[in-house]
């Protein structure tokens, strides 16, 4: 695995049509950001050779951001493929048959599972479309994140407005969280429902946080970048987990 820095926290979403538009993008960031996602969107646009050729050549971090979701077989098999492009952090969807085929399929390889709980686009209304149990949105992500724990997640997704409950679940100890949905003050929320800004969520307890459009549509992306990672630096904050 590539060696962490000072300012991994910040992880940024290139979430850009392929992958010469991401590695276009990346180099214009340079060393304001250590740690890129690359989410399912750009799977078909050279997703998966461009975290290689991120990892490879430019020494950064890969989250893959797969959710993936299948029979537990399919899975295994899945995590056992992706992990040889020795990607940092993989997610799968928090459900334990999921998570505990991941867990295996990842073998003794470094790479992290990360079990989505409830996406950070999602509030009770849309739970009541899937027809999810009733409830809050909260106490449902809680119940799935010490579900997933259980199951063998290294750690978990979830939105900045539940890290610090995770972070007191005693299944949480020693896991990471990553919040998505984090948007630096004055950002559009886009599709995102639960955020906070980049400050309250490692308050709250996040290990690493995900930026993607208030980075790569601004104007200039590498300041918008070194932006958050003041804002970052400036919060006193436990030490992240360090896998």
């Amino acid at each position: 695995m590539t060696a962490q820095t000072a300012n991994d926290r910040l992880i940024v979403a290139l979430d850009v049509p392929d992958a010469l538009s991401g590695l276009q993008m990346a180099e214009q960031i340079g060393d304001a950001v250590s740690f890129y996602k690359i989410g399912l969107g750009m799977l078909t646009g050279g997703g998966l050779a461009l975290a290689q050729e991120l990892k490879d050549e430019h020494g950064k971090r890969i989250f893959l951001d797969m959710k993936l979701f299948d029979i537990g077989a399919t899975v295994e098999k899945a995590v056992r493929g992706l992990v040889q492009f020795d990607i940092d952090f993989l997610t799968v969807h928090g459900d334990p048959h999921v998570v505990r085929a991941a867990a295996e399929g990842k073998g003794g390889s470094d790479t992290k599972i990360l079990a989505v709980t409830i996406l950070t686009s999602m509030d009770r209304a849309d739970l009541d479309a899937n027809l999810i149990k009733p409830g809050d949105v909260q106490d449902i992500v809680l119940e799935r994140a010490a579900i997933a724990l259980e199951a063998g997640a290294d750690g978990l997704i979830a939105s900045p407005h539940e890290a610090a409950l995770i972070r007191a679940l005693p299944q949480a100890e020693g896991k990471l969280i990553v919040t998505p949905g984090v948007r630096p003050a004055g950002a559009e929320l886009g599709d995102q429902k639960r955020v906070a800004t980049p400050a309250q969520a490692v308050t709250d307890g996040a290990d690493h946080i995900v930026v993607g459009r208030p980075i790569w549509r601004a104007d200039d992306p590498r300041t918008a970048a070194q932006a958050v990672q003041a804002e970052l630096a400036s919060v006193k904050a436990p030490a992240p987990n360090r896998f």
